[in-house]
């Protein structure tokens, strides 16, 4: 599974090119702990089957609180937030919400047994699956999300990498590394990943090198003389 660094490397990336002139070590600190809380559900697991990819891994309550920090800031004439937090930290909670979804929850849709997208709306995990492709001999292909038409009865369904639900599904992690329902030796193998493959890892440098990068520019480097 992806780890943390891998989406800490991507966190660092987006917030390079979207905290602008708010980037400086505090909103790097707020947005690195909001990285990480989606993977507090995991400590869930002993109590919600299936809770890892599902309380903190949906695109359901980060899209409610983005509707609600738009309504706040921008529709209403008085914006409780804004009463609250000064400019550049509404600014950072965006680049929050955009990091939680994209270098996280979006990720973790990509590998394994994807994640509970409609959580608690509906309880279904969905992988983000497949390939879009040129061929010669058939066109453009497309294998995200497959249609297919009954022949008998004209009736068409949809899938778009749907899997198992909460209660079929277990995600291999650090404090459940195995299905609770296996019987499995012991001592048990819990494995912290840093890199699995070799993608990773590169995210990992470019992180790094993005926050080498605007430390530098920081410093003056590039300014006119």
């Amino acid at each position: 599974m992806p780890s943390t660094v891998v989406h800490a490397g991507l966190a660092l990336l987006l917030a390079a090119g979207l905290l602008g002139a708010y980037y400086d070590r505090r909103a790097l600190a707020v947005l690195l702990v909001v990285l990480v809380l989606p993977e507090a559900d995991s400590f869930l697991g002993v109590v919600m089957e299936g809770a890892h990819r599902t309380v903190g891994h949906n695109f359901v309550l980060p899209s409610v609180g983005a509707l609600a920090l738009y309504y706040d800031t921008r529709v209403r004439e008085r914006s409780l937030v804004r009463e609250r937090l000064s400019p550049r930290w509404v600014a950072v909670a965006w680049v929050a919400l955009f990091v939680h979804v994209f270098a996280h929850v979006a990720i973790d849709w990509t590998h394994l047994d994807g994640v509970n997208a409609l959580w608690p709306l509906r309880d279904r995990f969905f992988q983000l699956d497949g390939q879009i492709l040129y061929s010669t001999a058939d066109g453009v292909v497309q294998t995200f999300v497959d249609v297919r038409i009954d022949p008998e009865t004209g009736s068409r369904t949809v899938d778009a990498g749907a899997g198992g639900t909460s209660e079929s599904v277990h995600v291999d992690n650090p404090v459940q590394p195995r299905d609770p329902d296996l019987d499995v030796a012991e001592p048990v193998d819990r494995r912290f990943p840093v890199a699995n493959s070799g993608w990773r890892l590169y995210l990992i440098g470019l992180g790094l090198f993005a926050l080498g990068a605007r430390r530098l520019q920081g410093d003056g480097v590039g300014d006119d003389p």
